[in-house]
């Protein structure tokens, strides 16, 4: 079935997957979720997909929830907020989180609400110069979801994202990468350019090497250092039973550029 709130394209290793709900800046609804949560699913289980670089169509990443679903202009029965939480987002961050290959994300325009958490989620983050990230949520009586009070206090601090969360200030991308929230900025002009070619960089990589990191990255979020450790040592042992080691080290060995196969 072709998805109709996304669109999924591969090339050079990537899957490149676009929020494509233009007029309502790529807003989420619960079909637009289903079909992202399904398009991560394909590109975790075909082993031509070495990267995904996730972005939006249009002049924004994501505004975050499609509130005509979850508040309806029309008066009908609204859906339990937690059902939305629990069946489009949660799901969507696991499988990101989850996923064994590194997942690039291009912000262009606004990241609001669920769009600001759902960048966050992801392994690299660059954003166009006039991009923006808000924690939208206290504007509206409610609390940051899509992994919003996980990521962000990680990524700058809990004193700033407590003030994030509670004030909902627009941080712009030059602001957001100083504090470490995203790693680069670049020119709106070149945003999707710099993206994709960072995205097929990922793809030429060690895929499964690059899988142990995102997993030791994950796990070091909630344990302590001897745990950590040991960890790495069994990461360490799993990376160098992979063709690609041994690609790596005969590459260094005869001075040439390694030709990673991702096993």
């Amino acid at each position: 079935m072709n998805p109709e709130h996304i669109t999924v394209s591969h090339a050079d290793g990537v899957a490149e997957i676009a929020l494509n709900r233009p007029t309502v800046l790529n807003s989420f609804n619960r079909a637009m979720a289903a079909e992202l949560q399904a398009a991560l699913a394909s590109a975790a289980a075909d082993d031509a997909v070495r990267a995904v670089l996730l972005t939006g169509a249009g002049r924004a990443f994501c505004a975050g929830q499609d509130l005509a679903e979850a508040v309806p202009p029309d008066g009908a029965p609204r859906p339990p907020i937690e059902s939305i939480v629990r069946g489009s987002y949660n799901p969507t961050v696991r499988a990101i989180r989850a996923l064994p290959k590194p997942v690039v994300c291009a912000v262009n325009g606004v990241a609001a609400g669920a769009g600001a958490n759902l960048a966050l989620a992801c392994d690299i983050v660059v954003a166009a110069d006039d991009a923006s990230f808000i924690q939208a949520f206290s504007k509206i009586g409610l609390v940051p979801d899509t992994g919003g009070t996980f990521f962000l206090p990680r990524l700058v601090g809990t004193a700033r994202a407590t003030a994030l969360a509670m004030l909902g200030e627009k941080v712009t991308a030059a602001e957001a990468q100083a504090m470490g929230m995203i790693w680069r900025v670049v020119p709106a002009a070149a945003l999707q350019d710099e993206a994709r070619a960072l995205a097929r960089r990922l793809a030429t990589q060690p895929t499964r090497g690059l899988a142990l990191i995102k997993q030791a990255m994950n796990r070091s979020l909630e344990q302590g250092l001897d745990a950590q450790l040991e960890l790495e040592a069994d990461l360490q042992a799993q990376a160098a039973a992979t063709e690609d080691f041994s690609e790596g080290v005969a590459a260094f060995q005869q001075k040439r550029p390694p030709r990673f196969q991702g096993r």
